[in-house]
């Protein structure tokens, strides 16, 4: 869920300026699930473009407090939301933690990086979400650490059905800056992309694990 539509379409503005993301409907990408896609995100790059990277935290910081209040702790999922996560927390003057995929094989054997005590509440920050399974493992993780989860603020999801029922199911509360609907409506607006390509782009959205 979107909380500020003027927020969403700048967002997507910026992300398209820096072709964090990029849309190529004529040479479809492939993911790591194998699925065929006109899409490709990549917002690990606005760290590298500090005007960016810097309107983004702020108001990733300003919408998490809204949302959410004020948590103890600020926790990035490792490895995309690392750098933002700890931006954001920097922002709120918060500590911060990154949560692995899973536990290291050697050393402590960490999955979550940093000092978390237990019943100290959560805000988790993500850099992009699709089906969601990784970050609602990130949330497990921290749950099962003992923390007190408040809920998730990503910067994009394409909004895939699948995740949406995955957050509701695992009783996680999502928003984001920006996301799928909003990304397509700059880039036809912008005529980054034609009608056609809209189309395509539209189709894919709808069922994107069998499309070609």
């Amino acid at each position: 869920m979107v909380l500020d539509k003027d927020t969403a379409k700048k967002t997507a503005e910026l992300l398209l300026q820096i072709n964090a993301i990029k849309l190529n409907p004529k040479n479809p990408f492939t993911w790591a699930s194998g699925w065929k896609s006109p899409i490709y995100c990549d917002n690990r790059i606005v760290l590298s473009f500090p005007p960016i990277r810097n309107y983004i935290r702020e108001h990733m910081a300003k919408q998490l407090e809204e949302l959410y209040g004020k948590p103890d702790v600020i926790a990035g999922v490792a490895t995309g939301a690392i750098g933002i996560g700890m931006l954001v927390a920097e922002v709120l003057s918060l500590p911060f933690v990154y949560v692995r995929p899973e536990p290291k094989k050697h050393g402590r054997g960490n999955q979550i990086e940093g000092f978390l005590d237990r019943g100290q509440s959560v805000v988790v920050v993500e850099d992009l979400i699709s089906t969601g399974k990784s970050s609602l493992n990130a949330v497990k993780a921290l749950k099962d650490e003992g923390a007190v989860v408040k809920g998730m603020i990503a910067i994009f999801s394409y909004g895939f059905d699948v995740s949406v029922e995955n957050f509701k199911e695992n009783n996680v509360s999502l928003y984001t800056l920006s996301n799928y609907e909003y990304l397509l409506e700059q880039a036809a607006h912008t005529n980054y992309i034609n009608e056609k390509e809209l189309q395509t782009l539209q189709d894919w959205r709808k069922d994107p694990g069998n499309w070609k």
